[in-house]
């Protein structure tokens, strides 16, 4: 019974500082009085006390409902909480000043020198009351705090100490690094700005053992920042994330971090003009790509999207994800025509995004007849269906392992990309765009490497010197969609993928932010079908785009009479091998 009495309520709080506010108003006004008097008041001036204490007080109450600061929970009373207090005691101190000046015979004798008084004394003692919960909480909390150095913008940094001083984040802010150097020898919050230059310098006089960045321009000066800490021995390293209403929640660098590319071009208003009130359908909707290309279209205003897959383990994890009203689960092949055709025939289907592929290297070389099948007539399958039901937009979400391919996967997805180039596309504008590896997709090296060192180790890398391209899903697909919006039909669109990774650096790295520096690292060799290198994505004779980040490949000319004979025959010929590499000359496979 009394456990329950003690616990917080709206109600008791708003009682509480009810009571609390009353019984400090006679106590500031009665020590206004002695103040006044010397410590004397003379019996006279005892009835105007007592009828200043019963205007004010109700004043008082009356406007501190009215501000809303009986609804201001204790611990979290700041800054823009006591100015509202400072107004509201103005107001309360000009409306009693005009009541004294109406019927000032009913307050004579009357000393007016309290009225100030009294307003800085109930400044001071209700102020006080306010901030005293918090100042003890923020003491509490700094002892149980990490020591932190900030780095980042000012804007961020204040944003996160305040989460700090409202015990939202267990790191107390104790030097900053600020990325404008006007900054450098000003206090932030009280906190010394100190020059980058200085930072081993303060990490060992204040032993510091964590850091949180702020912001940073791109993923290559968080990479530097970070190997710079973990050099001086800082290996608690956070990003401070801002939320809704300024506040920041901390989270564990990751690789995706250090690796991400903001492209600087991009252009959402492109995308959402492109995206927005149209019917969509995504093949391989439940893969790494199809699922954020649902979210994305979605997020850009999607009327309706169409998510076909032939995983159902797959499809229901996306449908779960999205809005129920906004999509409509379909569990097909893209091999079956007939079944497919009538996903065609249901749905006024106003674009394609054709995500649907077998992408791992290695089984598609175990499974060279599944993959033709899946993703050459699966692919044609979809072509075929768009151009016949009057689909406005097809895009084949192809691969950089196309150009010159030394696997099957890649030379499957270069006869897509001859297919898709070539046909006779009627009203429907077909267009193919190429990007490399995406980080964190199901068929990524970090999801594997991560179990690794989950697990202990070792991390196997196939060879010390194999490199690749790498983009964030999230990123990778906005571009998609953004060379999609231009196309007009024929296009193979490539994205600059930026500068090739070491594999074995991004193994390196992955251990070195687990903390887990004793796992070893094994070479395996290459798998089948692997490149030591893959080809540069943008050849010297693609052409810009208006766009940095998109460029057009060369277009290849192909018979398509002859390319649809030429498939046929793939599907029939025993050396499958033999017969892509006549479609596609350029594929080398040992």
């Amino acid at each position: 019974m009394f456990k329950k009495l003690l616990t917080p309520t709206f109600a008791k709080r708003v009682i509480f500082f009810i009571f609390c506010d009353v019984v400090l108003s006679i106590f500031t006004i009665y020590l206004a009085y002695l103040l006044r008097f010397n410590f004397d008041i003379p019996v006279e001036f005892f009835k105007s006390m007592k009828l200043m204490m019963a205007v004010v007080i109700p004043l008082k109450v009356l406007v501190f409902y009215i501000y809303k600061i009986y609804f201001i929970p204790w611990r979290f009373f700041g800054l823009n909480d006591y100015k509202k207090l400072v107004y509201s005691h103005l107001l309360v101190y000009t409306v009693f000043s005009i009541i004294f000046l109406l019927f000032q015979n009913l307050f004579l004798p009357f000393p007016r020198s309290v009225i100030l008084i009294d307003l800085f004394l109930s400044l001071f003692f209700i102020g006080f009351l306010r901030i005293s919960r918090r100042v003890f909480i923020e003491g509490k909390h700094k002892e149980n705090s990490k020591k932190a150095l900030m780095y980042g913008s000012n804007s961020e940094i204040i944003k996160t100490i305040k989460s700090f001083l409202d015990g939202e984040i267990d790191y107390e802010p104790i030097a900053i690094i600020s990325r404008d150097n006007k900054s450098v020898g000003t206090y932030l919050s009280g906190i010394k700005v100190y020059a980058k230059k200085d930072m081993k310098k303060i990490i060992r006089e204040k032993e510091i053992e964590s850091a949180i960045v702020c912001s940073v321009e791109d993923a290559k000066e968080l990479d530097g920042f970070v190997d710079e800490l973990h050099s001086l021995g800082v290996k608690d390293i956070k990003i401070s994330q801002i939320f809704q209403e300024d506040k920041a929640r901390l989270k564990n660098i990751t690789l995706e971090d250090l690796l991400a590319r903001k492209p600087k071009d991009l252009d959402k208003r492109a995308i959402k003009e492109f995206i927005k009130d149209k019917k969509i359908l995504i093949t391989g909707a439940g893969g790494s790509i199809g699922r954020e290309l649902s979210r994305q279209c979605l997020r850009y205003g999607a009327k309706k999207l169409y998510l076909l897959d032939h995983s159902e383990y797959n499809l229901y994890k996306i449908e779960q994800e999205l809005e129920k009203e906004a999509i409509v689960p379909i569990l097909q092949s893209v091999v079956d025509k007939k079944i497919l055709e009538k996903t065609f025939e249901k749905y006024d289907i106003d674009i394609v995004l054709h995500a649907a592929a077998y992408k791992h290297v290695p089984l598609v070389e175990e499974n060279v007849d599944e993959a033709i099948l899946n993703n050459i007539v699966g692919t044609k399958n979809c072509i075929d269906l768009s151009i016949k039901y009057g689909v406005k937009k097809f895009i084949l979400i192809s691969t950089d392992k196309a150009v010159r391919p030394a696997n099957v996967m890649g030379a499957t997805k270069r006869v897509c990309e001859l297919y898709a180039q070539n046909i006779d596309s009627k009203d429907t504008e077909i267009v193919a765009v190429r990007f490399g590896n995406v980080l964190g997709s199901s068929g990524s090296v970090v999801p594997k490497f991560r179990k690794q060192i989950e697990e202990g180790g070792p991390i196997t890398v196939t060879h010390p010197e194999i490199t690749r391209y790498f983009m964030l899903i999230p990123e990778a697909c906005e571009l998609v969609l953004q060379a999609a919006s231009m196309g007009r039909g024929g296009e193979v669109f490539v994205l600059d993928m930026g500068e090739p990774v070491k594999i074995v650096d991004l193994a390196k790295k992955m251990r070195e932010l687990s903390g887990k520096k004793d796992i070893k690292i094994e070479f395996i060799g290459l798998r089948s079908g692997e490149k030591l290198y893959e080809e540069l994505l943008v050849d010297e004779s693609d052409k810009q785009t208006k766009y940095s980040s998109i460029f057009v490949a060369k277009e290849t000319k192909y018979d398509i009479e002859r390319l649809k004979q030429d498939i046929e025959e793939l599907l029939l010929e025993k050396n499958k091998i033999d017969k892509l590499k006549k479609i596609v000359p350029e594929f080398k496979h040992d």
